[in-house]
Protein backbone atom coordinates (compact mmCIF):
# COMPACT_ATOMS: atom_id res chain seq x y z
CA UNK A 1 0.00 0.00 0.00
CA UNK A 2 1.31 3.46 -0.62
CA UNK A 3 0.03 5.00 2.26
CA UNK A 4 -0.71 8.95 2.79
CA UNK A 5 -2.17 11.18 5.88
CA UNK A 6 -5.26 10.37 6.25
CA UNK A 7 -7.85 11.78 4.28
CA UNK A 8 -11.84 12.14 4.61
CA UNK A 9 -12.35 9.62 1.44
CA UNK A 10 -11.44 5.99 1.20
CA UNK A 11 -8.32 5.40 0.03
CA UNK A 12 -7.93 4.70 -3.82
CA UNK A 13 -7.36 1.47 -5.47
CA UNK A 14 -4.81 1.86 -8.95
CA UNK A 15 -3.97 -1.87 -10.59
CA UNK A 16 -0.91 -1.44 -13.05
CA UNK A 17 -1.01 -3.74 -16.11
CA UNK A 18 2.76 -2.70 -17.40
CA UNK A 19 5.81 -5.18 -18.50
CA UNK A 20 9.18 -4.95 -16.75
CA UNK A 21 11.04 -4.22 -20.16
CA UNK A 22 9.12 -2.00 -21.11
CA UNK A 23 10.77 1.83 -21.00
CA UNK A 24 7.40 3.91 -21.05
CA UNK A 25 6.00 1.51 -18.07
CA UNK A 26 9.21 2.88 -16.25
CA UNK A 27 8.47 6.19 -17.05
CA UNK A 28 4.80 5.82 -16.07
CA UNK A 29 5.25 4.25 -13.16
CA UNK A 30 7.68 7.42 -11.51
CA UNK A 31 5.41 9.77 -12.96
CA UNK A 32 2.40 8.40 -11.23
CA UNK A 33 4.93 8.54 -8.10
CA UNK A 34 5.54 11.86 -8.44
CA UNK A 35 1.70 12.31 -8.70
CA UNK A 36 1.49 10.67 -5.06
CA UNK A 37 4.02 11.92 -3.75
CA UNK A 38 1.71 15.46 -2.91
CA UNK A 39 -1.78 12.86 -2.90
CA UNK A 40 -3.51 13.96 0.54
CA UNK A 41 -5.39 10.26 0.28
CA UNK A 42 -4.21 6.52 0.71
CA UNK A 43 -3.59 4.59 -2.66
CA UNK A 44 -3.16 0.75 -3.00
CA UNK A 45 -1.50 0.00 -5.90
CA UNK A 46 -1.03 -3.25 -7.18
CA UNK A 47 0.73 -4.18 -10.52
CA UNK A 48 -0.86 -7.16 -13.13
CA UNK A 49 0.96 -8.80 -15.28
CA UNK A 50 1.63 -8.04 -19.42
CA UNK A 51 3.76 -9.52 -21.72
CA UNK A 52 4.94 -7.29 -24.52
CA UNK A 53 6.75 -10.47 -26.20
CA UNK A 54 5.27 -13.77 -24.38
CA UNK A 55 6.94 -15.73 -27.23
CA UNK A 56 10.46 -14.12 -26.49
CA UNK A 57 13.08 -15.97 -25.20
CA UNK A 58 16.10 -15.72 -22.47
CA UNK A 59 19.61 -16.52 -24.53
CA UNK A 60 21.52 -13.10 -23.63
CA UNK A 61 20.50 -11.83 -26.61
CA UNK A 62 20.91 -8.53 -26.29
CA UNK A 63 17.97 -6.31 -26.98
CA UNK A 64 19.16 -3.76 -29.74
CA UNK A 65 19.45 -6.90 -31.66
CA UNK A 66 15.97 -8.22 -30.72
CA UNK A 67 14.55 -4.99 -31.61
CA UNK A 68 15.78 -4.31 -35.43
CA UNK A 69 13.48 -6.20 -37.10
CA UNK A 70 10.37 -4.58 -35.10
CA UNK A 71 11.81 -1.33 -35.50
CA UNK A 72 12.43 -1.66 -39.15
CA UNK A 73 16.57 -1.41 -39.16
CA UNK A 74 19.13 -0.12 -36.74
CA UNK A 75 19.29 3.08 -37.58
CA UNK A 76 16.01 3.30 -36.61
CA UNK A 77 15.91 1.21 -33.69
CA UNK A 78 18.91 4.03 -32.06
CA UNK A 79 16.75 6.29 -33.11
CA UNK A 80 13.71 4.84 -30.70
CA UNK A 81 16.20 4.53 -28.24
CA UNK A 82 17.78 7.52 -27.97
CA UNK A 83 14.32 9.59 -27.81
CA UNK A 84 12.93 7.34 -25.36
CA UNK A 85 16.45 7.44 -22.98
CA UNK A 86 15.99 11.33 -23.43
CA UNK A 87 12.03 11.28 -22.39
CA UNK A 88 13.02 9.32 -19.04
CA UNK A 89 16.10 11.32 -18.24
CA UNK A 90 13.27 14.39 -18.12
CA UNK A 91 12.20 11.74 -15.20
CA UNK A 92 15.33 11.30 -13.54
CA UNK A 93 15.60 7.65 -15.35
CA UNK A 94 19.24 6.61 -16.31
CA UNK A 95 18.06 4.13 -19.67
CA UNK A 96 21.04 2.34 -21.09
CA UNK A 97 19.69 0.18 -24.29
CA UNK A 98 22.70 -0.40 -25.65
CA UNK A 99 23.47 -2.83 -22.76
CA UNK A 100 19.93 -4.32 -22.12
CA UNK A 101 19.19 -7.84 -23.05
CA UNK A 102 16.07 -9.31 -24.23
CA UNK A 103 14.05 -11.44 -22.08
CA UNK A 104 11.03 -13.39 -21.28
CA UNK A 105 9.31 -11.81 -18.64
CA UNK A 106 6.55 -14.62 -17.20
CA UNK A 107 9.50 -15.29 -14.47
CA UNK A 108 9.59 -11.43 -13.46
CA UNK A 109 6.13 -11.29 -13.39
CA UNK A 110 5.90 -14.42 -10.68
CA UNK A 111 8.17 -12.52 -8.64
CA UNK A 112 6.30 -9.55 -8.64
CA UNK A 113 3.55 -11.63 -7.61
CA UNK A 114 5.38 -12.66 -4.47
CA UNK A 115 6.51 -9.29 -3.77
CA UNK A 116 3.01 -8.34 -3.72
CA UNK A 117 2.23 -11.19 -1.03
CA UNK A 118 4.52 -9.44 1.22
CA UNK A 119 3.87 -5.83 0.61
CA UNK A 120 7.16 -4.89 -1.48
CA UNK A 121 5.59 -4.89 -5.24
CA UNK A 122 6.58 -0.89 -5.62
CA UNK A 123 10.17 -1.74 -4.45
CA UNK A 124 10.59 -5.33 -6.31
CA UNK A 125 9.20 -3.77 -10.00
CA UNK A 126 11.70 -0.43 -9.26
CA UNK A 127 14.50 -2.84 -9.47
CA UNK A 128 13.56 -5.11 -12.33
CA UNK A 129 13.57 -2.20 -13.91
CA UNK A 130 16.35 -0.65 -12.78
CA UNK A 131 18.50 -4.18 -13.52
CA UNK A 132 16.73 -4.42 -17.00
CA UNK A 133 17.66 -0.95 -18.21
CA UNK A 134 20.33 0.45 -16.20
CA UNK A 135 22.54 -2.59 -15.16
CA UNK A 136 21.86 -4.92 -18.41
CA UNK A 137 21.02 -7.60 -16.34
CA UNK A 138 19.13 -10.55 -17.68
CA UNK A 139 15.37 -10.70 -16.33
CA UNK A 140 15.07 -14.02 -17.78
CA UNK A 141 17.46 -15.55 -15.04
CA UNK A 142 16.07 -17.01 -12.51
CA UNK A 143 19.24 -16.97 -10.69
CA UNK A 144 19.15 -12.83 -11.28
CA UNK A 145 15.30 -12.56 -10.15
CA UNK A 146 16.12 -14.93 -7.09
CA UNK A 147 18.84 -11.68 -6.09
CA UNK A 148 16.90 -9.45 -6.42
CA UNK A 149 13.84 -11.00 -4.65
CA UNK A 150 16.83 -11.94 -1.77
CA UNK A 151 17.74 -8.05 -1.63
CA UNK A 152 14.15 -7.29 -0.68
CA UNK A 153 14.03 -10.07 1.95
CA UNK A 154 12.00 -12.25 -0.68
CA UNK A 155 13.25 -16.07 -1.01
CA UNK A 156 13.13 -16.26 -4.08
CA UNK A 157 15.16 -19.01 -5.68
CA UNK A 158 13.14 -21.99 -3.99
CA UNK A 159 9.64 -19.90 -5.17
CA UNK A 160 11.04 -19.68 -8.68
CA UNK A 161 11.93 -23.16 -8.62
CA UNK A 162 8.71 -24.52 -8.20
CA UNK A 163 5.01 -24.21 -9.87
CA UNK A 164 4.08 -21.25 -6.92
CA UNK A 165 2.55 -17.81 -9.07
CA UNK A 166 2.23 -19.53 -12.15
CA UNK A 167 -1.07 -19.75 -12.13
CA UNK A 168 -2.09 -16.47 -11.29
CA UNK A 169 0.22 -14.73 -13.89
CA UNK A 170 -1.22 -16.96 -16.29
CA UNK A 171 -4.85 -15.31 -14.91
CA UNK A 172 -3.32 -12.00 -14.95
CA UNK A 173 -2.64 -12.10 -18.83
CA UNK A 174 -5.66 -13.93 -19.84
CA UNK A 175 -7.43 -11.00 -17.88
CA UNK A 176 -5.38 -8.44 -19.99
CA UNK A 177 -7.00 -9.99 -22.86
CA UNK A 178 -10.31 -10.19 -21.67
CA UNK A 179 -10.63 -6.66 -21.21
CA UNK A 180 -9.06 -5.66 -24.32
CA UNK A 181 -5.41 -4.57 -22.57
CA UNK A 182 -3.08 -4.37 -25.97
CA UNK A 183 -0.88 -1.88 -24.62
CA UNK A 184 0.99 -0.81 -21.50
CA UNK A 185 1.46 0.88 -19.18
CA UNK A 186 -2.56 0.70 -18.16
CA UNK A 187 -3.67 2.33 -15.03
CA UNK A 188 -6.95 1.74 -13.62
CA UNK A 189 -7.58 3.84 -11.34
CA UNK A 190 -10.74 3.42 -8.52
CA UNK A 191 -11.82 0.64 -11.18
CA UNK A 192 -13.48 3.78 -12.94
CA UNK A 193 -11.18 5.75 -15.11
CA UNK A 194 -8.44 3.68 -17.53
CA UNK A 195 -5.39 5.66 -17.98
CA UNK A 196 -3.43 4.72 -20.86
CA UNK A 197 0.54 5.33 -21.46
CA UNK A 198 3.23 7.32 -19.45
CA UNK A 199 0.72 10.22 -18.86
CA UNK A 200 2.65 13.28 -17.69
CA UNK A 201 2.08 13.16 -13.40
CA UNK A 202 -0.54 16.00 -13.90
CA UNK A 203 -2.74 13.89 -15.85
CA UNK A 204 -2.78 11.47 -12.66
CA UNK A 205 -3.22 14.66 -10.32
CA UNK A 206 -6.47 15.21 -12.21
CA UNK A 207 -7.98 11.99 -12.70
CA UNK A 208 -7.05 11.05 -8.25
CA UNK A 209 -9.12 14.58 -7.55
CA UNK A 210 -11.87 13.25 -10.03
CA UNK A 211 -11.97 10.35 -8.35
CA UNK A 212 -12.11 11.90 -4.61
CA UNK A 213 -14.64 14.30 -5.57
CA UNK A 214 -17.10 11.33 -6.83
CA UNK A 215 -16.09 9.91 -3.30
CA UNK A 216 -17.10 12.65 -1.25
CA UNK A 217 -20.45 13.24 -3.31
CA UNK A 218 -21.36 9.48 -2.94
CA UNK A 219 -20.64 9.62 0.96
Amino acid sequence: MYARRAALTPAVDIEIWSDVVCPWCYIGKTRLEQALADYPGEVNLRWRAFQLDPGATSDGLPLAKAMVDKFGGEARAKQIFAHTAATAAQDGLDLHFEDAIAANTFDAHRLIWLAGEHGKQAEVVQALHAAHFTDGLDLGDREVLARIGAEHGLDAAAFLDSEAGVAEVAADLQEAAELGVSSVPTFVIDGRYAVSGAQPADMFRQVLAEVDRLAAAEA
